[in-house]
């Protein structure tokens, strides 16, 4: 990255350097991270300022975790893991304060990252919102796992890494909550002009996905 002299620096060994001392390792891999860390927390909690404090408690704790790290997973499965770890401390926390998570139509496109809220044709937009309404009522746990493997696109496997829990548990989860998502899903399509099943779209109740790209539940690695 044109004058960033720790742009091309590999994620572990900016940590290595934060341990080490150096003030802006830090900072670097929070702006190559914090994006996709808020999209995960707005989705796993469906509320806007639940979301900024979890990423808040998150990168607070990687700051002081730091070396603690091993190198066992790759550093954005370990800032991942602890947001969501994060999420779901501050959820369980909250449940006494509120019945359900925070999902109404004015705050809709916060949920969704930058990139899809932007550019995306009206009906997608309408299929994220009708998407994360039935995201919403999902148990926290079934949510979690449906937002790192279909809409994040991480393999079950990484997934598992992130939410610490067996694979045959993620699987179960997405399963679970997939089976919960249908009834309320079966009218949308994944193609966004409404061609059914043309050119690649397919119904949602024929696929493993909810999410809006069909990446399936063994995809290939999150984007």
């Amino acid at each position: 990255m044109e004058g960033n002299p720790l742009g091309e620096v590999a994620d572990a060994d900016l940590l290595s350097r934060h341990v080490a001392g150096d003030p802006e390792a830090f900072g670097e891999i929070v702006r190559r991270h914090r994006d996709r860390l808020w999209a995960v927390a707005l989705r796993t909690l469906g509320d806007r300022e639940e979301a900024a404090d979890a990423v808040q408690d998150a990168l607070v704790s990687a700051f002081r975790a730091a070396h603690t790290f091993r190198g066992q997973s790759a550093v954005t499965t370990w800032l991942h893991r602890i947001t969501v770890n994060a999420c779901l401390d501050r959820a369980r926390r909250a449940a006494s304060r509120r019945t359900a998570p925070v999902a109404d139509e004015e705050n809709f496109e916060t949920l969704l990252e930058p990139h899809e809220s932007a550019e995306a044709p009206a009906e997608r937009g309408e299929l994220h919102r009708e998407l994360v309404a039935a995201l919403a009522t999902l148990p926290l746990e079934q949510r979690a796992a449906l937002v790192l493997v279909d809409m994040q696109g991480y393999p079950v496997a990484e997934a598992a890494e992130v939410l610490n829990v067996p694979t045959g548990t993620v699987k179960s989860r997405c399963a679970r909550g997939r089976a919960r998502l249908l009834p309320l899903l079966t009218h949308l399509r994944l193609d966004p002009a409404g061609n059914g099943d043309h050119g690649g779209g397919r119904n949602r109740t024929e696929g493993t996905s909810v999410t809006e790209t069909g990446s399936e539940q063994s995809g290939g690695g999150h984007r």
